[in-house]
């Protein structure tokens, strides 16, 4: 398994600046599937302790949907934690786990994972629903079938 996990250059302005992603070998009749990994929930608390002039360009307005960008996003104590359970959990069916910090400030109007609208290709896995989640961390992840190649190829 290939785990490549890039650090900012620099500290960020806010503790949620990790992407995370994974590749799953073979997922719903499809090979090596990328699952973009976000968090699906926080507080309002430590929503209103960011920094929005500093985090988004233009500054952003209450209702941006960049916030949700920046909120789905990981610290580095989260994203190491999801790794690690991601290595530890999944080692024979992942070809891959990546992460890269989030480039700041990040453009006002990008919309978060978790806005996506889920069809026969788009959908969330939702890690709280899998019984053997062990983590605090309310995981989900974003896949889209429709970048992947089958399994088998159609005739």
């Amino acid at each position: 398994m290939d785990i490549d996990i890039t650090r900012a250059a620099t500290t960020p302005p806010t503790p949620y600046a990790n992407t995370l992603s994974m590749v799953i070998r073979s997922f719903k009749g499809r090979r090596d599937v990328e699952v973009h990994l976000f968090r699906a929930s926080w507080t309002p608390e430590d929503e209103r302790a960011q920094d929005w002039d500093a985090l988004i360009t233009p500054p952003s307005a209450p209702d941006d949907p960049s916030r949700r960008v920046v909120m789905e996003a990981f610290s580095d104590v989260e994203r190491d934690r999801l790794a690690n359970y991601l290595k530890e959990q999944y080692s024979t069916r992942l070809t891959a786990i990546r992460s890269v910090p989030l480039a700041f400030p990040v453009p006002a109007g990008m919309a978060g994972l978790s806005q996506a609208q889920p069809d026969k290709d788009i959908g969330f896995i939702e890690f709280a629903k899998i019984p053997s989640y062990p983590l605090d961390i309310p995981l989900r992840g974003l896949y889209d079938l429709s970048r992947h190649l089958p399994l088998v190829e159609e005739e």
